[in-house]
């Protein structure tokens, strides 16, 4: 990880001199997690697409104004985020809206991953959008808390409250029926 960091410091650096070489490559590089935030932000595959050539572009139009080359995985996905708040602003709620399947890898305490995709996929729908993106970003793109305050732009104590409020929401959405009665008990 350390080494990518100082690879994506000289990309960033000679991008910002005016390569689209060095732009490129870190395109490459970050451009399948931007596309997976976006996704489960927007949750249609082709406005993801969108959002996310968008998102890489404004970067580029502006790596200028990037003072710090280590902040930038945190100002991409500002970009991003700021893209996909842009168009589910815009949206009419009547739109039809393709949901896209979350893809949490294997696992699954009994329940076959499909299964355990889509139990968690539900669970996370009934989070407000705020709380489901604090955990796309900590659980799914794995940024620290003061990453995540930044990318939100809003208060470290804030960030950690949705995180833990959509977590503990989720652990009780997801818990075997038994132990969710006897938790209500």
């Amino acid at each position: 990880m350390i080494f990518r960091e100082v690879e994506d410091r000289d990309l960033i650096l000679k991008a910002q001199k005016g390569s689209v070489d060095a732009y490129n490559l870190l395109v490459s590089r970050w451009e399948k997690r931007v596309y997976n935030y976006i996704l489960k932000l927007v949750r249609n595959r082709e406005d993801a697409l969108d959002l996310c050539q968008d998102a890489f572009l404004k970067a580029y139009q502006n790596l200028k104004k990037l003072e710090d080359p280590a902040r930038f995985s945190g100002w991409l996905f500002r970009i991003a985020h700021n893209e996909a708040y842009s168009m589910l602003r815009r949206r009419k709620p009547e739109d039809d809206i393709d949901t896209a399947p979350v893809d949490i890898g294997p696992g699954g305490g009994g329940m076959l991953p499909v299964e355990t995709a889509l139990a968690v996929e539900a669970a996370m729908t009934r989070l407000s959008p705020e709380q489901r993106e604090a955990v796309i970003l900590k659980v799914y793109q794995g940024f620290k808390f003061e990453e995540m305050a930044e990318i939100l732009d809003c208060p470290l104590s804030t960030v950690k409250s949705r995180l833990y409020t959509a977590m503990d929401l989720l652990k009780t959405a997801l818990a075997p029926t038994g132990v969710r009665n006897e938790s209500n008990a």
